[in-house]
């Protein structure tokens, strides 16, 4: 991504002086600060899927019903969706840098607080102001990055979706491994939480304002946007929203109660259970390719083929009874469909719906249609487990959910994107 070097990083949302006195950033200082940035979302996604692994120990401690487990495996998506449209708002008016900063801290000390919990309620009210940090953070990493990369946002998009995925590869292996040496599911948490306080004071100094705080408007000065609707939430952004929140709520489902699934229901080990999340983690990886292929071809094509193929890959998961080997392979897939494809491209999609100047709200839009239903996604395939048993559960969460998204997208004209050929 060496065009970055040639953006004009001058712009400030706050002011025009400021704009015009911004110093330019040099490139070394961009591959920092966007390394940085990319491994912010990394302990990002370490937070968020260090949970899941360790389910069954926490069940097991608090004597939580599986449907309170899917609750607390997913519920944090809540938080973030609480936090995407007035994050949206703030970063169209404030800082973006500021906003990430914060949002970090939050969602640091959100996961540090997790082990203190004394009960349900308590635990999920840790994991929702875990969620809301990190979904204000998503917000303003999606809207900073898709400012200054405005030109391939797909493939910026899919750098940072691959530190995600890198995340939630290596976090349930820690994760369990923490917990083996120390003999307690709460190590894991304080050494996550520990772990963002230390990258947001490093943030403080490394990320500097010129890759942060980019006006897009100056990047595509040279273009005109009559072709588009003139409101954030269009005929396109409210298509991707319904699409986000299906796909949302049937991907989080699948995330949330994957390992309690494989333990449960196939007898895998925790560590079997721990090495297939992992592989799902590193198929997400593939968002770099995802997202580059995203700023080359259609992205409701690629959105609706991703879609159709998570739904097969569901299929052959709930149905099959794979062994190890085999069910690891379906966990990279879906990954790489549902974390590669999908995340990235949903996202960047929704930017390239709205014109410059409401990018914050199209993040913040994002932040809350894919992460707010999402919310319930586990309390919903728990009591769905309930009613029929996994294999008709994850048929009905899984399987058939995707194809609802793929019907969503139908109604999304491309053509009225900011980067459509005129």
């Amino acid at each position: 991504m060496t065009h970055a070097a040639q953006v004009d990083t001058t712009a400030v949302p706050a002011g025009e002086t400021q704009e015009r006195n911004r110093p330019r950033i040099s490139r070394p200082m961009i591959t920092v600060g966007f390394l940085l940035i990319v491994l912010s979302y990394m302990v990002n996604a370490m937070d968020r899927q260090v949970f899941p692994p360790l389910l069954p120990n926490i069940r097991a401690d608090y004597g939580f019903s599986l449907e309170q487990g899917g609750l607390l495996a997913t519920n944090f998506t809540l938080g973030m969706a609480l936090a995407g449209l007035p994050a949206g708002y703030l970063l169209d008016r404030f800082r973006r840098k500021t906003v990430l900063l914060v949002s970090i801290v939050i969602y640091s000390l959100g996961t540090m607080a997790t082990p203190l919990a004394t009960g349900f309620a308590d635990m999920s009210a840790y994991r929702v102001v875990s969620g809301f940090g990190e979904g204000m953070q998503s917000a303003a990493i999606f809207a900073a990055m898709g400012a200054f990369f405005a030109h391939r946002r797909g493939l910026a998009f899919g750098v940072i979706g691959a530190g995600y995925s890198i995340g939630v590869f290596i976090a349930p292996l820690i994760g369990v491994r923490l917990m083996s040496t120390h003999g307690t599911w709460h190590s894991p948490f304080y050494v996550f939480g520990a772990a963002g306080l230390l990258i947001a004071a490093a943030s403080l100094f490394l990320v500097k304002t010129g890759l942060t705080e980019t006006s897009v408007a100056k990047v595509v000065a040279t273009k005109t946007y009559e072709h588009m609707p003139a409101s954030a939430y269009n005929r396109n952004t409210i298509a991707l929203a319904v699409h986000s929140v299906v796909s949302g709520v049937a991907i989080y489902g699948f995330l949330g109660l994957y390992p309690t699934y494989l333990i449960t229901s196939l007898h895998y080990s925790t560590d079997q259970a721990a090495l297939a999340m992992s592989l799902l983690g590193f198929g997400g990886m593939t968002a770099i390719f995802g997202g580059w292929l995203g700023d080359r071809v259609n992205q409701r094509t690629l959105l609706a083929v991703s879609l159709l193929a998570v739904s097969a890959i569901s299929l052959c998961i709930y149905t099959t009874q794979a062994g190890v080997g085999v069910q690891c392979v379906y966990a990279f897939l879906m990954g790489a469909f549902g974390l590669g494809f999908i995340y990235p491209n949903t996202n960047s999609a929704i930017q390239r719906a709205v014109r410059p100047e409401q990018i914050g709200r199209a993040s913040g839009l994002f932040v809350s249609s894919y992460y707010g239903p999402a919310a319930f996604s586990g309390l919903l395939f728990a009591a769905l487990v309930d009613s029929f048993g996994w294999g008709r559960a994850g048929l009905l969460q899984v399987t058939v959910l995707p194809l609802v998204a793929v019907a969503a997208l139908v109604f999304v004209r491309t053509s009225q994107f900011s980067d459509a050929v005129r």
